[in-house]
């Protein structure tokens, strides 16, 4: 189990974002609406009013104060730096021509999807039940990064929702198969519309939450060990001493959308977001 873990963190290290080696990517090419996330309005392709000359954010420690939650919350899972660095092989959006911006802006959501599934397919092989699966799951893990690393026109052509789609059997066979070992009822609320509810203390174990509405849900002291959350929403969901560990397909922009504390117990290759102790 402890080697497993040590693979998986050194497999994970290319999808996490690095934005010392991306071009503030996410600050132009993703749009935004203004609403409790975001305090203006940026079309797609513009650069946000905040992101400096240097690529970097000029209100990055203030993100939050000044209403910006959105920012915080978001991970391209390694997609900045792959687009920057290898698709484009360094070159700048500002210094090149217009043409250049435009298919770096239209190739980065592609990208960002590859990596994330990346990061789910990679966990799905560190889950011992999922066994059987593991031979299908490491073929699209090989075929997955070979299509992130196309050139910039064979992303710009690529089905990525088809290829998700298959992706998606593969993950949801290795969730069934890990959660048939957890005692107890096991119920499946993929889906589900579970805003504002009242979950406080509840047995959660194994149960499968993929894609459910869980905003400003109350989870505190929840056990979710061995529950599948890939694609929950938990934004401003309370997990404050909630148990996590052992829950699967959990990303790092879900945990900081959520609250939670000290007592939260979080999956190894998640960190703690700073403002569940701060505030900020």
């Amino acid at each position: 189990m402890l080697n497993a873990m040590r693979e998986e963190r050194a497999d994970r290290a290319g999808l996490r974002g690095d934005c010392e080696r991306c071009f503030g990517l996410c600050c132009v090419a993703l749009p935004f609406a203004a609403s409790a996330d975001f305090a203006v309005d940026k079309p797609a392709g513009t650069p946000c009013r905040n992101l400096g000359e240097d690529h970097r954010c000029g209100i990055h420690v203030r993100l939050r104060r000044e209403g910006f939650t959105g920012c915080t919350v978001y991970d391209c899972f390694g997609a900045g730096q792959k687009v920057s660095q290898v698709t484009f092989g360094g070159q700048d959006w500002r210094t090149g021509p217009p043409d250049r911006a435009r298919r770096m802006f239209d190739v980065f959501p592609v990208v960002r999807q590859l990596h994330e599934l990346l990061w789910y397919v990679t966990e799905a092989l560190t889950l011992t039940a999922a066994r059987p699966v593991h031979a299908d799951l490491r073929r699209a893990l090989e075929k997955t990064e070979r299509l992130s690393r196309g050139t910039p026109q064979e992303l710009a052509a690529l089905d990525v929702g088809a290829h998700r789609q298959d992706v998606n059997v593969l993950l949801l066979r290795a969730s069934e198969l890990a959660r048939a070992g957890v005692r107890g009822r096991r119920r499946d609320r993929r889906g589900a519309d579970l805003m504002g509810a009242r979950l406080k203390g509840a047995d959660l174990r194994g149960v499968s939450l993929r894609g459910a509405y869980l905003i400003a849900a109350d989870l505190t002291g929840a056990d979710l060990r061995g529950a599948d959350l890939i694609g929950a929403d938990l934004r401003d969901t309370d997990l404050t001493d909630a148990d996590l560990t052992g829950a699967f397909f959990l990303t790092q922009p879900q945990l900081d959308a959520a609250r939670g504390s000290v007592g939260t117990r979080l999956p190894g290759s998640l960190a703690r977001p700073a403002h569940w102790t701060t505030g900020l």
